[in-house]
């Protein structure tokens, strides 16, 4: 039996545990394809409103990222996996165990009969998995996620999975963070959704004590939220009034900010980088200031004509070149950047996050500003606000 064969045998089992209700769980395992940082993944089968999907868990180095597919696109991704990407997976169900090996263009399979195994439930109750439990929260209620009965709110759903998956993947980078009592600056605050559930899971879950502050513009929301954190006995966070480019962030181990608007996203990576923070993490929004350098340009690049001349994709191109130029300005400043998807678009359009993690040894800072340079005459880009910023005496 060939190989593609086996993996076709393999794949039937798992079709059939799904459908049969007796699906334990599958893993994959021994990664060597080109993602970088993904060690495995988990598969299990969850029930929701649109029906039986099966729910991946990829496991990287410092996150882990769940996404939810229907069949087919479950076997595809599979299918793609077990020919070119894992090279072990083991499929336990109610009645066998299968374990998948490729060596080479080789495959092996070996069953396993069990007995008295019983399949997990499938229902999709997130709140058992969530970071951070609603119940008993006083910041959450003050912020209206949750009613006086601890239960989240019909209309705070969605805001509640955006905290708690926001959670998920700051959290462990901030552990990964050296020395004690990190200082963790979150820039452009609003009201603290993520600066109090963050600070809540790091100082009561992890036991990581960390002095967090959220700098916000609006006095009002300063004072709301330092208020909040008073009633929540927050005693190693607090709120400053202030602009991002103004706020003195000497000291800060790492640096976040959500949604800051165009070059306010800019302010806050100069703010870190100035800092030297281990850690920058920032989740753009709006890209008018490179956008209009595009659009006063002679048209970019004339085989880019077909696409640039309409304004949606001009909007997507204005963003993946702006978030790119900023990874490459980290870079050169000695951080090790990734960029990628945090959220569904469903719940934001703006959904990229930049993380940025200090190494200690730097880019090849000829190559990169190199890189830079034809970037910007590709595109018609006369300056970055980052770049700009950088260069400016300190």
């Amino acid at each position: 039996m060939s190989s593609a064969e086996r993996i076709e045998e393999f794949l039937g089992e798992v079709k059939n545990s799904f459908g049969n209700n007796a699906l334990v769980k599958l893993k994959l395992a021994g990664y060597h394809g080109g993602e970088a940082d993904l060690k495995s993944i988990d598969v299990k089968k969850i029930v929701v409103k649109g029906g039986d999907k099966f729910s991946f868990t990829f496991h990287y180095k410092t996150r882990d990222i769940i996404k939810n597919l229907i069949q087919p696109e479950a076997i595809g991704a599979l299918r793609t996996a077990l020919t070119s990407e894992f090279r072990s997976a083991q499929l336990a169900t109610t009645g066998f165990d299968i374990s998948f090996e490729r060596n080479g263009d080789k495959v092996r399979l070996k069953r396993t009969e069990v007995a008295g195994r019983e399949a997990p439930s499938g229902d999709h109750d997130r709140a058992k998995n969530r970071m951070i439990d609603a119940g008993k929260k006083p910041y959450l209620h003050a912020l209206k996620i949750t009613g006086a009965d601890g239960n989240v709110l019909s209309g705070s759903q969605d805001k509640f999975r955006q905290i708690n998956k926001m959670v998920e993947i700051f959290a462990p980078l901030i552990q990964a963070i050296p020395g004690e009592n990190p200082r963790i600056v979150d820039m452009g605050a609003g009201k603290g959704y993520l600066t109090f559930a963050l600070y809540d899971y790091l100082v009561n879950v992890a036991k990581r004590p960390v002095e967090m502050v959220g700098v916000e513009y609006r006095a009002e929301l300063v004072e709301l939220c330092n208020e909040i954190a008073r009633q929540s006995g927050f005693d190693g966070l607090r709120f400053e009034q202030g602009s991002i480019i103004d706020y003195d962030a000497s000291g800060a181990d790492a640096v976040i900010a959500l949604h800051a608007c165009d070059t306010a996203t800019d302010d806050a990576i100069f703010k870190g980088i100035s800092s030297g923070a281990s850690l920058i993490t920032v989740a753009p929004c709006c890209h008018k200031q490179i956008r209009r350098q595009m659009e006063s340009a002679p048209q970019t690049a004339s085989m880019l004509d077909f696409l640039l001349r309409h304004g949606t994709f001009m909007e997507r191109q204005a963003e993946m070149v702006t978030d790119g130029l900023r990874a490459l300005l980290l870079e050169q400043h000695g951080y090790k950047t990734k960029v990628f998807e945090f959220i569904s678009d469903a719940h934001t359009p703006k959904n990229v996050l930049i993380v940025a993690e200090k190494q200690n040894k730097s880019a090849d800072g000829k190559a990169v500003a190199e890189k830079i340079a034809a970037t910007k005459s590709f595109f018609g880009i006369d300056y970055h606000h980052l770049e700009r910023l950088l260069q400016a005496p300190l």
